[in-house]
Parts: structure tokens; C-alpha cells; sequence
């Protein structure tokens, strides 16, 4: 019988192989395998374990390896594959037999007691050990079901050592669920809402967008983001509702399909954030850092590459309020991840890649003091303070923002009580997103964001009249290669939400509003 166990590094991770050899010698345990501190002292909770659960601990002297060597193991998780292997090796050489002969992945930490406690990472190991062809395992209880989520794996969920042990000779212990078979239905989180196939979380109190007064051209931006992926920057003076209309976007926002969820799983398992409730996490991420947070927190790091917020955001949204406040340098390391989808990491000679496609959204002042472009009140910054706040933003990164909206306050609208009174509820901006979603899936499997190339010229044609409105907004704008790209994906969003196979001039007339610079929206950016 081989265990093994799970080493996490960055998103990769790896398998460990767990030994135990029993010797002639003065009792003791070692441990060999460039193993940690916590790992080391799992001797002392692993011998307490195994005698407080009823069972003989091996009067000889115990190696235990961990391989490969040179990787460092670290974490409580190692403290059931190591009483496991020392007991299945104490029962061999006593003639005991009927273990199971394949292979088997096993994590717990142990209580003195014999109980398991829970560990991180479960997920991630799971579909590590299933990808090698290991397709049992051995959890605690209470990270059984995040285990079950990978498709064809048998697991056993152990609540104790003794239980644990018993499962290593009984294959009725285990349980798989497939989730092919079991069809995608059975994996809505409960509340959700069906829009033509659609699935949306429940709708809370406090994420109704027909509460909001005015600021139709953001919620209609919000929704255009929210159906094709695009990225969002909403401008205008402080209380005027740019950050009370984007906290209310995870209502919008269509829940993630099972292939889009076991990524998003694999990295909150390691980050340590499954809850029990949720073993498959489904409703799309939604980070908010504080400004203060560091480039480490935001792109990952630490001595095992952990990952930061926008891998905790992947196919989900990162929306950073206040958004000059965070450091410059925060800010330009977001532009690559916006580019490629993903972030690479190094440290001590090892290289991880963790997943990074996230949707930016930012809210920001216009200025210092936040009353630039009012029509009402008087901004007091100079011509310096202003150029110095906006060159946090340099123009690489603004490029990437597909949705520029400048959000005026009540008194400074020119809206109508009649446009005010006819604002769209999250019911209805649901049902337009739906369709758009629908749409792309069928079409290409991804959102329009994050179309290639060759996919834009495939799905985003035009006619001369709607080509002719592009070129002259190209001429009069000066629109870069990349932001003719963002009108093409923005204006084939608008028009799946449309229901309209082609696009149409009024689509790309209302991408370009939406990207074009405007001096009187915000200085030179």
C-alpha cells in the first residue's frame, strides 16, 4: 500500500510519498525529508494519537521518509498519512494483511485525542493526486464533501484515527460523485435564479439597483461589464454613488459554470477560504483590498507563493475603491494579469503560474478634492496635484479599461425626473445579461473580454456603415490598436444583449461613448 500526502507550493503543489520503516534500535521517531517545524512535531502528536485511540504504538525504532527529498513540507496536514503509515506498517509486521493495495491520498490533522481536525488545501490536493491517477483518499469529515468535488475520485470522510484506519482495509468506506453524471443542476447553490439558463445568486436586500436614484449611464455600464467581462473605471465626486452602484455588481454578476468553479475551488482551497456550506464555490469572487494593501497581497507571495487578490478574484471581479489611493506600483503590476489571464511566480529557484483572469473595477475621484468637472462646486486642487494624482495611472493601464464612465452628482445631472423614474431594477438588467451570456457560451465558451484576435475578426464584423463610425472615431480620438479592439468586444457585448447576431452602428456608437477621452470627463488620461 502506497500513501501519500500533499505539499502545497504556489498553484501546483505536490504530492508527497509517505514511508515508514520499522528498525531494530532504541525506540524513537525520526523524520527525514526536509520537513518543517510543524511536521516535525507531528512525532509528538501522532504517538499520543495512536495510543489515546486504542492501538499499540511500534516498540522498535520508526523512519519515516518523506519524498521527494528536496521539497519542504510544511503544514498539520501530514500527521494522519504518518500515523496511518506507521500503523499499517506495525500491522504488516505482525501478519496482519487485507490492506488495500492502490495507491490512496491522505491529509488530517490530529487531535491527541485520535479526532481529525480539518486542514486547507484539500481541494488542490485532490485534484493533484486525481490527475496522477490516484483516485482514493482519506479526509477529515468536514473537508470531505470539497474532496467529492473533483469528478471520479473515492472519498472517506474520517471524523478519528481509528475510523481512518479501518478505511484502509474496507473499499465501502468510500463514496464518489460524479458530476458529470449528476448534471449540473444538482450543483446551484440553493437561492439562485434561473434567467433562460442562466443562473444568478439570490437577490439580497440591499443589491436592488432600482433603489438607486439617477446614474443611469453606470448602472448601464455596470451591465455591459457584467455581460461580456469588460473592465470598468467610474469617475465623479465623492457621495455621488459610483461605489454604492459597483458593491451592488455581484447581483449581476451570473454565476460560475462547473469548469470555471474547479479552478476558482482549487485556489480558495489553498488560500484556506472553503467553507463547509460551499464546497464548490460557485458565486463568482468579489474582492475588495484595502488601499493599503501591498504588492505581495494583491499579486501573491510569502515563502510558499500563496496567492493574492487577483487570483482570489479569478473569473470574478477585483474592484479596488479609492482606486489612486492604492500605491503606484500596486496599481502598474496589474496590467500584465489584465493582459494574459494569469501571474507567474518566483521564489527560492521555483516557479509557480496561478490563474488570474479577473474583471477590474475601479472608483475613483476625479481629482484630490474630488470636485473636478462639477458644474456646481469649485475644485480647489492645482494644475500639479491634479497631473501628479492621475500619474498613478499610467496610460498601459488605463488602455486595458474597456468602460469609462464620468458619474455626476443628483445636482449636477442633467437627467430628467422622467429618466430617473424609468431606471432599470436588477430584474431587468438580469435578463439582459442572461442573454448575452447565453450567447457567448454558445458561441465561443468565453466572455467577449476575453476574445482573441482572430476571435474578434470572426465574431465582432462590421459593415461599412458601422466600420465608418469606428474609423472616424479612430481619426478623431486617436484611438491605439488595443482600444479599436475594446469597441469591437464592447459593442459585440451590446449587441448579444440585444439578441442581434450583427453589430449594428448604434452598438459601436455606444462603445465608442463609452472609451472615448474627454477632456471635460477627467485631465488628459
Amino acid at each position: 500500500m502506497n500513501i501519500y500526502s500533499f505539499s502545497p507550493f504556489g498553484y501546483e503543489g505536490a504530492l508527497v510519498t509517505v514511508e515508514v520503516d520499522l528498525r531494530r534500535g532504541i525506540p524513537a521517531v525520526d523524520i527525514v525529508g526536509l520537513a518543517d517545524g510543524t511536521v516535525k512535531e507531528s512525532r509528538e502528536r501522532m504517538q499520543a494519537a495512536v495510543r489515546n485511540s486504542g492501538f499499540d504504538f511500534p516498540p522498535e525504532r520508526v523512519l519515516i521518509s518523506l519524498s521527494p527529498a528536496d521539497l519542504r513540507k510544511e503544514g498539520a496536514g501530514f500527521d494522519l498519512p504518518i500515523a496511518l503509515g506507521v500503523l499499517a506498517a506495525n500491522a504488516e509486521a505482525n501478519g496482519e494483511q487485507g490492506f488495500i493495495t492502490e495507491p490512496i491520498l491522505v491529509m488530517g490533522e490530529l487531535e491527541l485525542s485520535g479526532k481529525i481536525r480539518p486542514v486547507k488545501g484539500i481541494h488542490a490536493a485532490v485534484s493533484t493526486a486525481a490527475s496522477c491517477g490516484i483516485m482514493r483518499c482519506i479526509v477529515p469529515i468536514q473537508n470531505a464533501d470539497e474532496a467529492r468535488e473533483v469528478t471520479g475520485v473515492q472519498v472517506y470522510g474520517a471524523d478519528s484515527l481509528e475510523n481512518a484506519f479501518r478505511a484502509l482495509k474496507d473499499h465501502s468506506f468510500y463514496e464518489a460523485r460524479s458530476l458529470t453524471a449528476s448534471g449540473e443542476s444538482n450543483f446551484i447553490p440553493s437561492g439562485c435564479m434561473n434567467y433562460d439558463g442562466v443562473y444568478f445568486s439570490e437577490l439580497r436586500p440591499g443589491y436592488e439597483y432600482g433603489d438607486i436614484k439617477g446614474q443611469y449611464k453606470l448602472i448601464r455600464a455596470l451591465q455591459i461589464a457584467a455581460a461580456g467581462g469588460h473592465n470598468l473605471i467610474a469617475l465623479g465626486a465623492p457621495g455621488c454613488g459610483k461605489t454604492m452602484a459597483i458593491q451592488k455588481f455581484p447581483a449581476i454578476n451570473p454565476i460560475l459554470t462547473l469548469d470555471e468553479a474547479q479552478s476558482v475551488t482549487r485556489i480558495w482551497s489553498l488560500a484556506g477560504l472553503i467553507k463547509p456550506s460551499e464546497p464548490l464555490v460557485r458565486i463568482p469572487p468579489f474582492r475588495v483590498p484595502h488601499q493599503t494593501a501591498t504588492t505581495e497581497g494583491i499579486c501573491g507571495g510569502g515563502p510558499n507563493c500563496r496567492p493574492g487578490e487577483i487570483s482570489l478574484a479569478h473569473n470574478g471581479v477585483l474592484f479596488l475603491d479609492e482606486a489612486a489611493e492604492f500605491k503606484s506600483s500596486v496599481l502598474q503590476m496589474l496590467r500584465v494579469p489584465l493582459e494574459s489571464g494569469s501571474i507567474t511566480l518566483s521564489r527560492a529557484g521555483r516557479t509557480t503560474n496561478y490563474p488570474a483572469s479577473f474583471q477590474l473595477l475601479m472608483a475613483v475621484n476625479p481629482c484630490p478634492c474630488g470636485n473636478y468637472g462639477s458644474k456646481t462646486k469649485i475644485c480647489l486642487c492645482s494644475a500639479k496635484s491634479v497631473e501628479m494624482y492621475w500619474k498613478k495611472f499610467s496610460a498601459p493601464l488605463l488602455d486595458r479599461i474597456d468602460l469609462r464612465v464620468f458619474v455626476e452628482n443628483q445636482s449636477d445631472s442633467k437627467e430628467s425626473m422622467e429618466d430617473r423614474k424609468t431606471l432599470c431594477t436588477t430584474d431587468e438588467i438580469r435578463r439582459g445579461i442572461a442573454k448575452a451570456v447565453k450567447i457567448q457560451r454558445k458561441r465561443q465558451g468565453i466572455r467577449n473580454d476575453r476574445l482573441s484576435p482572430r476571435e474578434i475578426l470572426d465574431f465582432c464584423k462590421l459593415d461599412k456603415e458601422t466600420q465608418a463610425i469606428l474609423d472616424a472615431a479612430v481619426l478623431r480620438y486617436g484611438f491605439s490598436p488595443r482600444a479599436v479592439s475594446s469597441c469591437l468586444k464592447v459593442s459585440r457585448t451590446i449587441a448579444d444583449m440585444e439578441g442581434e447576431e450583427r453589430i449594428c452602428p448604434e452598438h459601436m456608437t455606444e462603445a465608442i461613448e463609452y472609451r472615448k477621452l474627454c477632456a471635460n470627463m477627467m485631465p488628459d488620461m
